[in-house]
């Protein structure tokens, strides 16, 4: 029998040996919809106007509940090298009008009611090679299969669309960070896998990629904390929800928090 290297034993013990700080920073992703329906997306949501009286009123709700995590940093859905940390020090010196943008709606203002100084873009680029994979579906007789599944997340998001018009912004952002819809947002992504051959990795592919965008994202967010007593509120839309969830939990270095911990205060 062969013999393990002792290297890869220590590798292979389970991750419990390895001891963790008595304090670790703390992220909380917050999953949200894009209130300015700017349309980026395969399947995108139709927010109402976000600047309506009473949607102001949820709003001043959601941001008095993301207040008990007590955050030190709030990251956004940003480029570092855009103009949101520039417009949210405008904002603060009131030079500044904020948009239907949930970056400004809850990021913006709640960092500011906080009195945090600047506000943290940690976007990552990537490739998204999606055509690929419809064009591998329809060159491969699965065309219809394919569609299927488009249309089932068609219907998902409907039923999204249909809760907002009916509920809260908070209500609505306690359902999109859920662990049933986190959970079954994941799933669909696994779907993709089974589109490919061993010629063309079409689906298993276009997921890397995307997990590729969504680890470089978890690097620039790690990347904020300078103490162990740090808390970062992390805003993004929700498709990247439950893949940020995933490495902050495999991380030990740090501690996941989610929006239903604060709700239950």
């Amino acid at each position: 029998m062969k013999r393990v290297p002792s290297l890869l034993v220590g590798l292979l013990l389970p991750v419990a040996v390895w001891p963790q700080a008595a304090t670790r920073a703390e992220i909380l992703i917050l999953g949200t919809y894009h209130m300015a329906n700017p349309g980026h997306d395969i399947h995108n949501m139709q927010a109402d106007d976000v600047l309506a009286p009473q949607r102001q009123q949820e709003i001043t709700q959601l941001l008095d509940v993301l207040k008990r995590f007590h955050p030190t940093i709030i990251a956004i859905e940003s480029d570092s090298s855009g103009p949101r940390p520039q417009q949210y020090r405008d904002y603060v010196a009131g030079t500044y009008t904020l948009g239907r943008n949930e970056i400004e709606q809850v990021g913006f203002r709640l960092a500011k009611e906080l009195g945090l100084p600047a506000i943290y873009p940690v976007d990552a680029d990537g490739d998204f090679p999606y055509a690929r994979l419809v064009n591998w579906a329809k060159a491969n007789g699965k065309g219809a299969a394919f569609d299927s599944l488009e249309a089932a997340a068609g219907v998902r998001f409907q039923a999204e669309n249909d809760y907002l018009k009916s509920h809260t912004v908070l209500e609505m952002l306690t359902l999109m960070n859920s662990d049933s819809l986190v959970a079954r947002d994941v799933a669909a992504y696994f779907t993709w896998v089974r589109y490919g051959d061993r010629w063309d990795n079409a689906g298993a592919d276009l997921l890397a990629a995307w997990y590729q965008r969504n680890i470089r994202i978890y690097r620039n967010i790690v990347a904020l904390i300078k103490s162990p007593t740090d808390r970062i509120l992390v805003i993004y839309g929700a498709g990247h929800l439950g893949w940020l969830r995933q490495d902050i939990a495999s991380d030990p270095a740090v501690k996941l928090r989610t929006l239903a911990e604060l709700i239950g205060h």
